[in-house]
Order: C-alpha cells, then sequence, then structure tokens
C-alpha cells in the first residue's frame, strides 16, 4: 500500500512538470485519436470516462460520439493536467480522482476510455478493478497509445521487454483477473488498442 502511495506520488510529480508542455509535445496525435476513439464508437447516449484523461485531447471527441445525451467524465490524478483539460469544460465534466478510488456508484459506466493508462496506473490490478466497479456489465474499457508498444520503446531508447504489462500474453490474464474479457488487441507502430469487456 505504502509503494502504491509513492507510485502515485511519483506519477503526479511526473505529469505536472509536464503538463504545460504536453500539447507542444504530441501535436500530431489528433489524427489517431478520432480514429480509436470512431473505431470505439460508444454510440449516442452513453456514459464514457476518459480515465487519466491528462490535458483533455479526447474529451470533445467523445463528447461528439455521445452526443447531447451522454456524459463525458475526465478524471485524472494530476491538478497541473487537469487544468490544462479545463479548457474542454464544454465537452465534459471534470474531476480530481484516482482511478482506483472513483467518485461513482457501481454499474453507471458504458465506456471507460484510458490513452496511455495501464502503465501509469500505480497498482494496474486495483485500478482495473475499480474500472470494472464502475462499468455496467457488457460495457467496455479501450486501453489506447497513439504509437504501439515498439514504437514507444524506441521513443524512449529501449526494447521491448517479456514483462511489459501491455503485452498480449500479460495483459489479457490482468484484465480477466480483474472483471474484464479482452476482446480485441492492435499492437502495430500507428497505435496500440486494446478493448475488453466488463464480465
Amino acid at each position: 500500500m505504502a509503494d502504491d502511495r509513492a507510485e502515485r506520488v511519483r506519477t503526479r510529480e511526473f505529469f505536472g512538470e509536464r503538463a504545460a508542455g504536453w500539447d507542444a509535445k504530441f501535436p500530431d496525435d489528433g489524427p489517431r485519436y478520432a480514429a480509436a476513439v470512431a473505431e470505439i464508437a460508444p454510440g449516442e447516449g452513453a456514459f464514457v470516462i476518459d480515465a487519466g484523461c491528462g490535458i483533455g485531447r479526447a474529451l470533445p471527441l467523445l463528447r461528439e460520439a455521445v452526443g447531447p445525451r451522454g456524459t463525458v467524465l475526465g478524471v485524472d490524478l494530476t491538478p497541473e493536467m487537469l487544468a490544462r483539460a479545463a479548457r474542454h469544460r464544454a465537452y465534459a465534466a471534470l474531476v480530481l480522482a484516482d482511478c482506483a478510488a472513483l467518485p461513482l456508484p457501481d454499474g453507471v459506466v458504458d465506456l471507460v476510455f484510458g490513452a496511455g493508462l495501464i502503465s501509469h496506473l500505480p497498482g494496474p490490478a486495483e485500478g482495473l478493478r475499480e474500472l470494472a466497479r464502475v462499468t455496467a456489465p457488457g460495457g467496455r474499457l479501450a486501453l489506447y497509445h497513439p504509437i504501439g508498444r515498439a514504437a514507444l520503446a524506441a521513443r524512449h531508447g529501449r526494447a521491448i521487454t517479456p514483462d511489459d504489462l501491455r503485452a498480449e500474453p500479460n495483459l489479457g490474464p490482468l484484465l480477466a483477473a480483474n472483471g474484464w474479457r479482452l476482446v480485441s488487441y492492435t499492437d502495430t507502430d500507428e497505435r496500440f488498442l486494446a478493448v475488453a469487456e466488463r464480465v
């Protein structure tokens, strides 16, 4: 538990220091986000959480997908990131919260969208269980990144290792143990998208 708390502090510090320049760092990701949201198609009237919403780049896309009757909630652990996401308040409600302790009742969410989320959950199992708790049976979790695992590792000057949490042989069992069933998995240089269904 102390390790998880320390990891949360590190995550908050890491993203807090980078929030102001995040837009400039990845300026070309918009079309890839749009393609991912179009593919997962939350549908008119859905309740969607952008878990670890960061600066909120997916919020307008998710709002467009769910329409005026839908609900979009952006959740982030880092105040500085959430402050940058505030420009999207017309599209979503924003909540400063830990994805492992969401201020929501059981079974109300239709889709959880998590861009870059799985690598930054301090306790991945705990976070996935909490996301499952708030998701209705049959609801979905979309774990996304605008580039795939190999491209991301190369960007950071390292190689993929067998213990990578996002590798399909690791991710599938982790999801299954925490309320989800992996239904599709894509990992190319152009994107990472793993979609799971709440069981």
